[in-house]
């Protein structure tokens, strides 16, 4: 509705619900719901230009706080707001809803609203077993979580799911590589796979600076890092993979899926020992 001079009139807002959402810094998710506003509206985008548009059109706000407003032609939005400082709705002004990030603005007023409503939602994923709290869909993405109830368990970004090796919990197992190949279940406090690790490779290796013991720890990853810390700072990324050998420096090689590496990724002792092997293979004299 607009007045004799061409101004947007007052309108008031036809939704049942009204909402806000002023996410903290950095926070990612503001709740697990996508809500949609459909109806004749006038959208106004506020930024560098000031754009205008009327229609019938439906609205999406996605959990991360992004606005996208979607008429009938293609797949791109008329006009949209990434992961928006706040998103509210202000009955004063007669905006149906308020989007704003930093100096950009997004504002959505319904003439006649076609519908409003919010849906449940979560993370797509590939599907990779069965719930075993709830029998829902598990699916692997960014970790692995139920699309039902929410529960989600980290895991290796190399890890592999064996859909078809369960464990007595009734969640997948997992194979990850970490000096060895080893099958543990996706519930940490179920089977650890730091507890398998360590029971394998604890102690196995000396540190190259000062002869202590390699100790496997977790710092983010797991690590081999030396018992003599802080006096000696020593430590390496167990890297995914299979211990295959050692090094000319004296540490485990690993077979990995970018080709064979000592565990100090910063030593270059290996390569000069394969050359070596391979000029002896050919009877030449190895260099030195």
């Amino acid at each position: 509705m607009y007045s004799s001079s061409g101004a947007l009139k007052s309108i008031p807002p036809r939704i049942g619900l009204e909402f806000k959402y002023e996410p903290e810094a950095n926070e990612a998710m503001i709740d697990t719901a996508i809500r949609l506003l459909a109806g004749d509206c006038t959208v106004i985008a506020d930024g560098t230009e000031r754009e205008e548009y009327r229609g019938r059109v439906t609205t999406i706000v996605k959990p991360d706080n992004t606005v996208l407003v979607h008429d009938i032609d293609g797949y791109q939005p008329i006009a949209w707001l990434t992961r928006a400082d706040s998103v509210s709705s202000d009955r004063r002004d007669g905006f149906a809803l308020v989007a704003k990030k930093d100096s950009q603005t997004l504002r959505i007023a319904a003439h006649d609203q076609d519908g409003f409503a919010h849906y449940p939602s979560s993370q797509a994923g590939t599907p990779v077993g069965t719930c075993p709290e709830c029998e829902g869909t598990l699916v692997r993405a960014d970790g692995v979580h139920c699309i039902d109830c929410e529960n989600r368990y980290p895991i290796p970004r190399d890890a592999t799911i064996e859909s078809a090796n369960d464990c007595s919990c009734g969640l997948p197992r997992m194979r990850v590589e970490r000096g060895l190949a080893f099958n543990v279940c996706l519930d940490r406090e179920c089977e650890s796979l730091d507890a398998a690790v360590r029971e394998a490779f604890d102690r196995e290796w000396e540190c190259p600076e000062c002869g202590g013991d390699l100790r496997i720890l977790r710092r983010g990853g797991l690590i081999a890092g030396c018992e003599n810390y802080p006096e000696c700072e020593t430590g390496f990324a167990l890297p995914a993979g299979v211990v295959d050998g050692q090094c000319g420096c004296g540490l485990p090689t690993f077979d990995t899926h970018t080709g064979r590496r000592c565990l100090d990724a910063t030593c270059d002792r290996l390569q000069v020992f394969e050359a070596k092997a391979h000029d002896f293979s050919r009877g030449m004299k190895p260099t030195r």
